[in-house]
């Protein structure tokens, strides 16, 4: 029995054509999955795409502007009209930012959260309303190590991650039984939205801080996407946050 096997499901990755989230549509791929790389550059999600192909998936690219409901909605139909269905939704949009707090202005204290805790929202209620109606459906979102105790130098971040995690315990809770919710918290991992605030410095303090002694590499995270994503393996998870940091917040002192 293949615990982990996704054949004849439908994947959603938000954010796909990024290092975290197109590394998870491989892992989702890879145990059978067909999926929707989404993303706003459609070069970008191309070129995933085409890389998943000639790994013998299937899988399309889809446009889409996450501070847009309309813009998803098209998506989440656009999806549906080419595979019938969509049975995994992973939203991995995401944006960082290391202005000093008496610095952020209200424009990027809302950019941030629209990005990071808002598209999550409505991605939320147009495919959870879709999955609820069929019967089933897993959402994974993409959470992160700041989003509780706040990192320093990411405050916005923080705020939003920790509002990421609050909606997918609510959501866990609201569409159980049939659709389970849960998040995946990672470390340190070099992606789009890290990079600038990983000075020298803060690398440093990181692995300081983290029993590994590395950063995390990207495939790192397929594994729990795809429990998370299996109703075999995970049919009786919800509502879980899973951390996968290289044991960065069990470290005190």
């Amino acid at each position: 029995m293949n615990l982990f096997d996704l054949s004849g499901k439908t994947a959603v990755v938000i954010g796909g054509s990024g290092v975290l989230g197109s590394a998870i549509a491989e892992g989702l791929a890879g145990h059978g999955a067909n999926v929707a790389i989404v993303g706003r550059d459609g070069e970008k999600a191309q070129r995933v795409v085409t890389t998943l192909e000639n790994n013998g998936a299937v899988a399309r690219a889809f446009l889409v502007d996450v501070l847009n409901r309309d813009s998803i909605e098209s998506m989440a139909q656009s999806v549906i009209d080419w595979r019938h269905q969509v049975d995994i939704l992973v939203n991995c949009a995401g944006v960082n930012s290391k202005t000093p707090f008496f610095e952020v202005s209200d424009d990027e204290w809302d950019h941030i959260l629209s990005v990071n805790a808002k598209s999550i929202f409505v991605a939320s209620q147009v495919f959870g309303r879709y999955m609820l109606e069929r019967g089933s459906g897993s959402i994974i979102n993409i959470s992160s190590v700041s989003s509780g105790p706040p990192l320093s130098g990411v405050f916005a971040y923080s705020a939003s991650k920790a509002a990421l995690n609050s909606m997918t315990q609510y959501l866990a809770r609201e569409f159980a039984p049939h659709v389970r919710v849960n998040a995946i918290i990672p470390g340190f991992f070099p992606a789009e939205q890290n990079r600038k605030i990983l000075s020298e410095k803060r690398v440093e303090d990181i692995l300081r801080h983290t029993p590994m002694a590395r950063l995390g590499e990207a495939k790192e995270l397929q594994g729990a996407a795809v429990w998370l994503a299996s109703d075999a393996a995970a049919g009786f998870v919800t509502g879980s946050l899973v951390t996968v940091d290289g044991g960065f917040t069990a470290m005190s002192i």
